[in-house]
């Protein structure tokens, strides 16, 4: 997969490309569940996997803990970060907000041409998730997720939702895993698409809302299974 997870911005030469390599091999075990809960990440192991020194090793790890996906402790090593529901409970609350903006914005602002991207983008969601293929629909969806940002042309938006990029893609990846969630995430998103289409602002944002607080409550569901 080429998709970004939401790595740091790094030339593409020596030390910094290094880090932003492991970084983005790290975070994606992690989003993707290869990567579990409590498993430690060696930085000695991790320097030959990619023919470094420990420096941009321990770097990419520093950079992971800042973003939540790590746990590095004092004289601990580093592993892989639990999460905790009242935390995912707040990061679900905020996106849902966010997302309702996020619908009003693209209604306000898009082009015929900008709900045609957004249908592409639902097209390939259909796709893949008639294939059943769960890591194939979350970059999709993060695919999708990222074109609606494009059209609703507010920066804030983007800004605060990178932010919480990699923790969100985390939680996300485990909702859109769960038993039935990729037939009704791909039901609702077509809903979506079509508000979007009607140019109707309030029903896209309440159906965004929605897709949003549905995966929490698919998590919650689910949650002393998954810890």
């Amino acid at each position: 997969m080429d998709e970004d997870v939401g790595v740091m911005a790094a030339p593409e030469t020596g030390e910094q490309s290094s880090v932003a390599e492991i970084v983005d091999w790290v975070a994606r075990g992690i989003i993707e569940g290869r990567l579990r809960p409590g498993d430690d990440l060696n930085s000695v192991d991790l320097a030959k996997r990619f023919g470094v020194s420990r420096t941009p090793v321990r770097e990419a790890l520093f950079a992971l803990t800042r973003e939540g996906l790590v746990d590095w402790s004092p004289r601990r090593r580093p592993r892989v970060a639990a999460m905790q529901l009242k935390e995912v409970r707040e990061i679900y609350a905020l996106r849902a907000l966010l997302y309702g903006q996020v619908s009003l914005a693209i209604v306000e602002h898009a082009t015929d041409e900008d709900i045609a991207a957004l249908w592409r983008a639902h097209g390939k969601l259909a796709e893949v998730a008639a294939n059943g293929d769960v890591d194939g629909y979350f970059w999709a969806n993060v695919a999708f997720r990222d074109e609606e940002l494009r059209v609703s042309r507010n920066g804030i938006f983007k800004e605060v939702l990178d932010s919480m990029r990699m923790r969100t893609n985390r939680l996300r990846h485990l909702s859109t895993s769960l038993p039935g969630r990729l037939q009704r995430s791909c039901t609702d998103h077509q809903r979506l698409c079509e508000a979007y289409a009607e140019r109707d602002g309030v029903l896209a944002a309440a159906l965004n809302r929605s897709i949003v607080m549905g995966a929490l409550h698919a998590i919650e569901a689910a949650w002393d299974s998954l810890r």
